[in-house]
Order: structure tokens, then C-alpha cells, then sequence
């Protein structure tokens, strides 16, 4: 070990590395102190975009093809209707966010007997049009959707938003790490390291409406009455982790 460091030494003053400039360098940048500091900032934001999760389930004792059959025909009057809802020019749209046909089984004494088939399709719509949320879930039901998994609402200026909140929230880190800086004596001389990110506090609205057991009343107009969907405001949170170099 002990030839194997005196050859290093030997190789590295043979380049020139050990010179008296390149010695007070590395034990600068050993030496060097530095300030660590976390900031974060927020604001609150309207959201304009949601989207909704609906599903429609269908289930035969002894077909499969059946289940899928009629799960079809409920599911392209849903589309269909949804549709013509929204505004595709704006950036709305419908998909399939999942679809599963499987069987499903009840055991008894050990023993597995065949209870129904059972068929599901999801389907996200995504529209800016949050004032008639209530209106298309109404009549996704009305048209035989079985359940509306959750709602969830967003921001379209996302990321402008959140650029301008890091570059707030890296200014209050700069401020604060000059007055720990300077209370210790010392000034900011560079930046060592810093990272940044966004986050908001929205998550999806658990809906879980069954439509199964909502009682439609026929005379009741959907177009003057709707399911209840308050958008509230999305909070938008930059944090940022900053060290900078002190002299």
C-alpha cells in the first residue's frame, strides 16, 4: 500500500499537479463554507380543467358475450352523448381509460362454482367545460352508467405557474441565505447546489356515486337540475434547496 501511494505522489509531482497554485486551490475548495437553506412559496389557483371517471358495468349469470353485448350498446350511447358535450376544438376529449370482461366465482366447501361474468369499461372525459361536470354525469347515468369512479380538477398554466413560483421562492431562498450569511459574519460567493419543484394539494375527489342506486325522477329535467360538482381551487407549492458558497 505504502509503495503503491508513493508511486501516485510520484506520478502526480512528475505532471506538475502539486504545484504551489494547484495545492492552495484544493485546500480553497476543501476549506470552502457554505449556507443551506429551504424556501418554499404559494398561491392558489382557479382550476379550468377536469376530468371525470365514468363506468359502466354489466354482468350475465351465464354469457359472457352477453355481459360484453349489452356493456357495448350502454357504453356507445355514453360516448356518444358525452360527445356532443364537449368542446374538441377547446382540447376536450373522451377515452378509455379501461376496459376488463372476467369471470367471477363463489366457493363453497372448498368447492368453486361460477357466480357471473362481469364486464367493465372506464371512461375519462376531459373538458375544460367545469360548469356542466354535473350536467354530463347526469347524463351518463340517465343513459346507464353504473358508477362515477372520481373527479379530478387541474390547471392548464401548470407550468407557467409553477416557473414563476420557484423563481419567487428562489429570491426568498437568496435573501434568507445572505442574512444567515451575513449574521455570520460572512458573504454569499457562488452557488454550491440548488434544486427545485412544484407540487399542489389536489388529489382525486373520491366521488364512488353508484348510479344503481340513485332513484331518477322522470320528470325532473337533467337540463335544469344537476349532480352538484364544485370545482374549489387548486394550492400550487414551490419548494427550493439551496446552498451557496460563503467567503
Amino acid at each position: 500500500m505504502k509503495k503503491l501511494l508513493s508511486a501516485t505522489l510520484i506520478a502526480l509531482f512528475a505532471i506538475g499537479f502539486f504545484n504551489t497554485g494547484n495545492l492552495k486551490a484544493v485546500a480553497d475548495a476543501i476549506e470552502r463554507g457554505f449556507v443551506s437553506v429551504s424556501t418554499t412559496a404559494n398561491t392558489e389557483l382557479q382550476p379550468d380543467i377536469v376530468e371525470i371517471n365514468i363506468a359502466v358495468q354489466t354482468e350475465d349469470s351465464k354469457s359472457l358475450q352477453k355481459a360484453t353485448e349489452e356493456n357495448k350498446i350502454i357504453s356507445d350511447k355514453v360516448y356518444k352523448a358525452l360527445s356532443s358535450m364537449i368542446n374538441k376544438e377547446n382540447g376536450d376529449y373522451i377515452k378509455t381509460a379501461d376496459f376488463n370482461a372476467s369471470p367471477m366465482y363463489s366457493y363453497k366447501n372448498n368447492k368453486r362454482s361460477l357466480e357471473k361474468y362481469v364486464v367493465s369499461n372506464n371512461v375519462i372525459i376531459h373538458t375544460k367545460q367545469i360548469k356542466d361536470a354535473g350536467k354530463m354525469i347526469d347524463k351518463a347515468i340517465e343513459l346507464g352508467a353504473t358508477n362515477v369512479n372520481n373527479i379530478y380538477f387541474s390547471v392548464s398554466s401548470y407550468d407557467n405557474q409553477c416557473d414563476e413560483l420557484l423563481a419567487l421562492a428562489a429570491k426568498k431562498a437568496y435573501t434568507r441565505a445572505e442574512k444567515l450569511a451575513t449574521t455570520a459574519g460572512n458573504t454569499l460567493n457562488g452557488i454550491k447546489s440548488i434544486n427545485g419543484s412544484c407540487s399542489t394539494n389536489n388529489t382525486n375527489y373520491q366521488y364512488r356515486l353508484l348510479a344503481k342506486n340513485v332513484v331518477m325522477d322522470s320528470s325532473a329535467s337533467t337540463t335544469e337540475s344537476s349532480s352538484p360538482i364544485q370545482a374549489g381551487i387548486v394550492k400550487l407549492y414551490a419548494n427550493i434547496n439551496a446552498s451557496y458558497f460563503v467567503k
